[in-house]
């Protein structure tokens, strides 16, 4: 009977498939981290469900964000983009574009993160599949920062360690790395001058000492293996402070984003009481407004305000996709906003109080005082550090200080390059890596590599290049392109809808205008300028200019993000189904949000529709003969809610062959169901 054993075969087939699917339903008991589940998803697979959250409390996301915003990016990087800038003209675009543009993106990274509970390239391949490569984008600009922001950390421990000694060794020029040049600064009482020459001890300590500079990029010299020591110990510090996600970084957060407060605050009172503050805070707070015609300024001012709060490097879209789906979006931030902004201007204040000390010591003014490398905050800091009465005992808490905001920063970083990375490709991670320790240490150790050029001998000049080209020249388009994206082609109503089913309130008509029209329209129009007035930097205040091709690695660095968002767009265009062009546009715009058969809400605790579970447990139990074992949780199930086993015990369902079960009849009810 050959149709009959057909017959026969589809059934058994039919009851296998069935049988995969009931376990994926009644065996996965619900509240368990579904992580798991995600790995035995396609690595294409664009709607994914939220992950389970996994923050232990509140408090440990405001730590997590403050600790990431409060970190390097206010304390080494605004006082060095702020004096790079002309000081005052600095602080008007910067609050210009804090309030159109980085505090609504704030809260737009936050609302994605926690509504799609995914990483950058998971959240906004959902929301817009067609700018997916604006997620992945921001996690390579993430990457790239890593390399360097670690060196900042190693130069932290190298200062941190040499500061046990008896005589702090940027104090005086009587060392063997000062040159003619060095000059300690003298009392105004004194009427001497520095020379036009001159630097301080704490400069030629870094430069000389520290670096061992070089005469430019193309000396690269030797590598210095002291930092090397310091890198290597930098990454693992950073490597088994997240090797278990954020419940071990988290925990760390307790301390190192809760500590560097007390001592800013007292490192500022102490400095406003220098001799010569005043004209230091002049040149802070009074801006020069012919300045606002340079491009360069607001360049500077977008990167260090996407910069300081974290926005478009994909960290605040990952601590968001951690959160529990009501938290409210809107508290955390105007917090994050306040403390970040009130941090900036503590370490302003702090810094050029300290830069107007120097200037009236040696005669000269503030514009001048030192050069505008990145190095800024070693070369300034430990010449206040100096002016401490118990000298030694601050510079010790300030590069340990130094040092936990370095980590908080970097934490951040790897979180959102680990978090995309097994969003991205969750089967080749289950495959090849299998646990997400070897993640993180496959990630840190990469890094660590590619940071190695900025340790050698003529490495601050390859710092820099990477510091201009990967984080400021390329942060302004990809927050432009992620407005673009989720204001334009997701919808702001869309948005706002989202918004509202996971606080109870929409957002503002203030929000949701910086998201449509002005935040958009002011990035594109500073990007524009950028590129019409741009201008190649310099170090040391212009005395050292890179060779031409210096600026081509520079670009190159630019393109390793810029690229990821045409290119993503082709690739999603050629694998749409539509048939004409503009039907393959329409299916990569439209959103893949992921989306329950049972109350269709995108945030619920149902796997399958309850008439489906029905369904199969009422086909299985023909097929597999279930064993009863306690002290197992049973999978949910509305439509055999009263006939439900007793709490502990769970069904498993073992299969039997056709032939096993015509040996081997049923022998109780259990059997049948």
């Amino acid at each position: 009977m050959p149709h009959r054993n057909d017959l026969d075969a589809q059934s058994s087939k039919h009851s296998e498939q069935s049988f995969f699917r009931y376990n994926r339903v009644a065996k996965v008991p619900l509240g368990i981290d579904d992580d798991d589940s995600f790995m035995d998803m396609s690595d294409e697979a664009a709607i994914l469900k939220p992950r389970q959250q996994h923050w232990a409390n509140k408090m440990q996301f405001v730590l997590a964000c403050i600790g990431y915003s409060v970190g390097l990016g206010n304390v080494w990087r605004f006082p060095y983009m702020c004096y790079k800038s002309g000081g005052g003209v600095f602080l008007v675009p910067y609050c210009i574009i804090l309030f159109i543009c980085s505090i609504p993106l704030l809260f737009m990274e936050l609302s994605v993160g926690q509504y799609t509970g995914r990483g950058p390239i998971g959240a906004l391949g959902q929301l817009c599949p067609l700018f997916k490569g604006a997620g992945l984008a921001s996690v390579v600009v993430s990457f790239l920062m890593s390399t360097y922001y670690s060196v900042i950390i190693g130069y932290s421990i190298y200062y941190f360690f040499t500061s046990f000694k008896t005589e702090m060794p940027w104090v005086d020029c009587n060392n063997r790395w000062n040159t003619p040049d060095c000059w300690v600064p003298q009392r105004k009482e004194l009427n001497t001058t520095a020379p036009d020459t001159s630097r301080t001890p704490s400069e030629e300590f870094f430069e000389n000492k520290v670096l061992q500079i070089s005469a430019g990029l193309e000396y690269p010299g030797m590598m210095r293996w002291e930092l090397f020591a310091c890198l290597v110990c930098a990454w693992l510090m950073v490597y088994f402070a997240t090797w278990k996600s954020i419940k071990s970084s988290a925990k760390v957060r307790y301390f190192t984003a809760t500590f560097p407060f007390v001592l800013i605050i007292i490192l500022m009172f102490r400095a406003i009481t220098l001799e010569g503050a005043a004209e230091g805070l002049r040149f802070f707070f009074r801006p020069n407004w012919s300045e606002l015609k340079n491009a360069n300024v607001w360049i500077n001012a977008a990167s260090q305000n996407f910069n300081s709060l974290g926005i478009t490097f994909g960290s605040m879209i990952s601590f968001a996709s951690y959160n529990k789906y009501n938290n409210n979006i809107l508290r955390d931030t105007i917090s994050v906003s306040l403390v970040n902004m009130g941090t900036s201007l503590l370490v302003g204040i702090f810094a050029f109080s300290t830069l107007g000390n120097l200037a009236l010591e040696q005669n000269t003014n503030v514009r001048d005082v030192i050069g505008d490398g990145p190095g800024m905050i070693f070369v300034v800091y430990p010449q206040a550090m100096a002016k401490m009465p118990y000298a030694q005992l601050w510079a010790v808490m300030f590069f340990f200080m130094l040092l936990c905001l370095g980590l908080n920063s970097q934490f951040a970083i790897v979180e959102v390059v680990v978090t995309s990375i097994q969003d991205g490709f969750p089967r080749w991670i289950k495959r090849h890596l299998g646990y997400h320790e070897i993640v993180v240490l496959f990630v840190c150790v990469i890094a660590c590599l590619f940071g190695l050029p900025n340790i050698i001998q003529g490495g601050i000049y390859y710092f820099q290049l990477m510091d201009h080209y990967a984080a400021s020249v390329t942060i302004m388009f990809l927050a432009f392109c992620q407005m673009i994206a989720i204001a334009w082609f997701y919808g702001t109503g869309r948005l706002s809808k989202n918004v509202k089913q996971m606080t109870g309130k929409a957002p503002s008509f203030y929000l949701k205008s910086c998201w449509l029209v002005l935040g958009p329209c002011l990035l594109f129009a500073i990007w524009i300028l950028s590129l019409i007035n741009y201008k190649e930097p310099t170090y040391h205040n212009g005395r050292y200019t890179y060779p031409d091709w210096a600026y081509g690695i520079g670009w190159m660095f630019a393109s390793l993000s810029l690229v990821c968002i045409p290119g993503y767009a082709i690739i999603n265009f050629m694998r749409s189904s539509g048939d004409s062009f503009w039907e393959r546009i329409k299916i990569t715009l439209r959103p893949n949000i992921y989306e329950c058969k049972i109350c269709g809400e995108h945030h619920c605790e149902h796997d399958y529709p309850e008439q489906e579970q029905y369904m199969l447990a009422q086909e299985l139990g023909n097929v597999y003969k279930p064993t009863i074992k306690p002290s197992q949780k049973t999978a949910y199930n509305a439509m055999h809610a009263s006939n439900a086993e007793p709490h502990g015990v769970h069904t498993e369902y073992t299969y039997q062959s056709n032939e096993e079960q015509a040996t081997q009849p049923a022998t109780d009810e259990h059997s049948v169901k």
